[in-house]
């Protein structure tokens, strides 16, 4: 049970690293859904380490969620 635990304060440290590294793209409203102009948000082209930064933040907070699921199970 500990290691879960230590597992999920590492992932989630990478995960906020990860989201202050990707591209501010918009305004504070694209954080409440209103997106930004000219059709970026999640469907936009990503090219490069840019989408390596997205593709690995979506794994990680995926593997936060099941090591949650697991520490509240076990």
């Amino acid at each position: 049970m500990q290691i879960i635990s230590l597992l999920q304060i590492v992932i989630s440290i990478l995960v906020v690293a990860l989201i202050l590294m990707q591209e501010r793209g918009g305004d504070a409203g694209g954080l409440f859904g209103g997106g930004g102009a000219g059709g970026d948000g999640f469907y936009q082209k990503r090219r490069g380490l840019e989408k390596i930064i997205f593709y690995s933040t979506v794994i990680l907070v995926i593997i936060f969620g099941v090591l949650a699921l697991a520490n509240l199970f076990l």
